[in-house]
């Protein structure tokens, strides 16, 4: 009997293993016929990203006008080309992201599915804040028209003229439930516009991206192949980030715990007993203790302070981002590159603006406190 199970177990784990080789050969078989085109121009897009010895010489800009030219050299070339003098921080943020929705646009327009699906998911994370900041506006009696310009352009769609018109929370919540991509997740998190208020806004932001992860990873998962193999953990991650998040937001406030519990992603590397500890954890320090249980997450408050060199726990969440998503690139055939390129290039614009930011208030102590990538 104990031979013949044995026998079962190697057999099972032949077929995994087999099953695992098939779907790799799959999709180095089949998948440059739709999307090879995209995958080189994305790993070229990728090549341009700025390496250490461009931050070095973008540190060392006296005006921004120094840092213009020094864009100038790199793979951004005459981005800034057409803004006249004076420059200004604001400009630049917005010539930044203006390339990075360029070239996703170009890719996003051209694919079919179930890529042009992956790239609409990455979307709905910026639809997501779009969408809260168009509302909480409402909230405090700004028009939305108003709003508008500060939407995130990657999170823009064709129907957000049409929810311009709505007048109040209420005639915004219904437009958005009827005339959105968003409509499926506010449908699964909102039961009563009426509760709109600014504590019930920032509740509705974690529900909805508590859904949206998690409807993201399932459709990674049924991709499956070296798509889900790289997605997956990286999914995994932003789901226990807002989870951390969440429940150091939480200390202070009204939430009971099963409610900040309801908050959480299912689909991260916390799940189940991680969240379980978390929902009761009463202070930061109790919050590094669960954590230190977890060998990804041991050493995230390495370097984390309250003094003038020390780093934020936002600082080390995306160090350790940029760190999983390079490794993306790492494996071939497969829609991750996309995902990984978009949000490098955030912290790429994130980096330039902040340094942008320190030149342009004569304040140069803390210039060096961006993010590399490479």
């Amino acid at each position: 009997s104990s031979g013949i199970n044995a026998e079962c177990g190697e057999f099972q784990t032949f077929q995994h293993y087999f099953k695992q080789i098939n779907l790799r050969m799959g999709d180095s078989l089949t998948f440059n016929i739709d999307n090879g085109y995209f995958d080189g121009l994305v790993r070229g897009f990728r090549s341009g990203i700025l390496k250490r010895n461009d931050y070095h010489n973008l540190v060392e800009c006296e005006t921004l006008e120094d840092l213009k030219l020094h864009l100038q050299g790199t793979d951004y070339g005459p981005l800034l080309a057409n803004d006249p003098s004076p420059l200004m921080v604001q400009t630049i943020d917005e010539r930044l992201k203006e390339r990075l929705v360029h070239e996703f646009t170009h890719i996003r327009n051209q694919c079919t599915a179930p890529m042009s699906e992956f790239l609409d998911y990455i979307t709905y994370g910026y639809m997501i804040d779009n969408i809260i900041l168009l509302i909480t506006g409402t909230l405090r009696n700004r028009p939305i028209m108003e709003l508008l310009p500060r939407c995130h352009p990657l999170g823009k769609f064709d129907e957000l003229a049409t929810i311009s018109i709505a007048q109040s929370p209420a005639e915004l919540f219904n437009a958005v439930m009827v005339d959105t991509p968003l409509a499926p997740f506010f449908k699964e998190c909102v039961q009563d516009e009426n509760d709109l208020d600014e504590m019930n806004i920032e509740i509705l932001r974690n529900k909805l991206y508590k859904t949206y992860l998690e409807d993201f990873y399932a459709f990674c998962v049924e991709l499956g192949g070296v798509t889900a193999e790289v997605m997956c953990p990286i999914l995994a991650f932003e789901a226990d980030r807002r989870a951390i998040t969440i429940t150091i937001n939480s200390f202070r406030t009204d939430l009971l715990k099963d409610d900040i519990e309801n908050l959480y992603p299912t689909c991260g590397t916390l799940y189940p007993e991680g969240l379980k500890f978390l929902k009761n954890a009463e202070d930061r320090e109790e919050v590094r203790r669960i954590l230190d249980r977890y060998g990804a997450y041991k050493d995230l408050h390495t370097g984390v302070g309250d003094g003038p060199n020390d780093k934020t726990l936002e600082d080390r969440f995306f160090e350790e981002e940029v760190k999983i998503l390079s490794l993306a690139f790492m494996d071939s055939f497969h829609l991750g590159v996309f995902f990984a390129f978009v949000k490098l290039k955030e912290q790429e614009n994130r980096n330039i603006v902040w340094i942008a930011e320190c030149i342009a208030q004569k304040n140069k102590s803390k210039v060096e406190n961006y993010i590399p990538i490479f």
